[in-house]
């Protein structure tokens, strides 16, 4: 029996509890695990520690749901925050200008793996530690912006996921031509600050000419420059809008919808939510989660003693295309059979 002193942690807890609705839960369910005590805390010193640095807001319990796939998967593999490793949930709360502040604070807490949801934090780790291994969850083009200098054999501390953006980029402005064959000027939504956005955009410029497209680049700061990009669109007579992948624009995504409704503008999204949760109209993407599953299946094989080296880069090989016919509808636009033929789902 645990003595009366050694009391409840209550951080020690499953990676995401599931929500309470009002019913006990059932006593297989998950519990609060104890913190450990008395003859328990010399084992508690050897509990690994990972480091999670993320541009998107939230903590450990109320992350982005897109992280869902790594955090269950680590569960899956048999890691529980508190109990067999300490995680440490770094959020730059959409503000890039707190990593360097976010990277002295994991840094000193000295982790045995880091983990990175975004490039421009990644760089600022491979810069601040050649030894710590850091895992990307799905970053941009780790190769193509100096992440890494192999895929396959990664010759530093830096691993982990590949989406392949500027290759998808194209694709987007390419169905966005297949859906409208007679657009010409086209809104792109980007954060030039982060090392893949231009990448994405050259491109898509180069794939623009011969689409006889022309591409209206309207580089986003904050949340407040994308009401003054669509008016400018629109002064400009664009007939589409496209979003290049980075975390500030997913961060914003409700907005960028939003606004393309308003201005009944077709979109393809570099991601699902806003059309399978709000109006956007279409999109392309890599299956995410995969990718996060196997990010976090490095981190485990981190920690059981591979070496960064022998885990190579890896790239999607599962994609996504997603169509609103609501949206459709509402913006006037019949979507040509083949892209329903192709599409993986489709939203009535």
């Amino acid at each position: 029996m645990r003595p009366w002193w050694c009391k409840v942690d209550p951080l020690a807890v499953p990676l995401r509890p599931p929500r309470q609705r009002g019913k006990r839960r059932p006593p297989n369910g998950p519990t609060v695990l104890a913190a450990p005590c008395a003859g328990e805390a010399q084992q508690s010193k050897e509990i690994p520690r990972l480091c999670f640095l993320t541009f998107d807001p939230g903590t450990l319990q109320t992350r982005s749901p897109r992280f869902d796939g790594f955090f269950h998967s680590l569960q899956n593999l048999g890691y529980m925050h508190g109990r067999n490793i300490n995680i440490s949930y770094l959020s730059a709360d959409n503000n890039g200008d707190r990593f360097p502040t976010l990277i002295d604070e994991c840094l000193s807490l000295k982790p045995d793996v880091i983990a990175v949801t975004t490039t421009p934090a990644a760089h600022l780790l491979k810069k601040a530690t050649r030894t710590i291994p850091i895992v990307m969850v799905a970053l941009g083009d780790p190769l193509g912006t100096g992440l890494v200098d192999s895929l396959s054999r990664p010759s530093e501390n830096i691993t982990g996921m590949s989406l392949m953006v500027p290759q998808l980029a194209v694709k987007r402005l390419e169905l966005l031509k297949e859906l409208v064959p007679g657009i010409s000027r086209v809104l792109v939504l980007s954060f030039l600050a982060d090392p893949i956005a231009p990448i994405q955009v050259k491109a898509m410029e180069g794939a623009a000419r011969s689409l006889g497209v022309a591409l209206q680049v309207q580089d986003i700061r904050t949340a407040d420059d994308i009401p003054a990009a669509f008016a400018v669109a629109s002064r400009a007579r664009a007939q589409g809008v496209l979003i290049t992948e980075e975390s500030m624009c997913i961060v914003h995504r409700a907005r960028v919808t939003e606004l393309a409704a308003r201005h009944k503008l077709p979109a393809v999204y570099p991601f699902l939510l806003p059309v399978t949760d709000a109006n956007g109209l279409m999109a392309y993407t890599v299956k995410a989660p995969e990718l996060h599953r196997n990010a976090a299946a490095y981190v485990d094989r981190i920690l059981k003693g591979t070496k960064v080296i022998d885990l190579p880069v890896q790239q999607p090989t599962k994609f996504e295309l997603v169509i609103n016919l609501k949206t459709a509808k509402a913006l006037g636009i019949t979507i040509p059979p083949s892209l329903l033929q192709r599409a993986d789902q489709v939203i009535e």
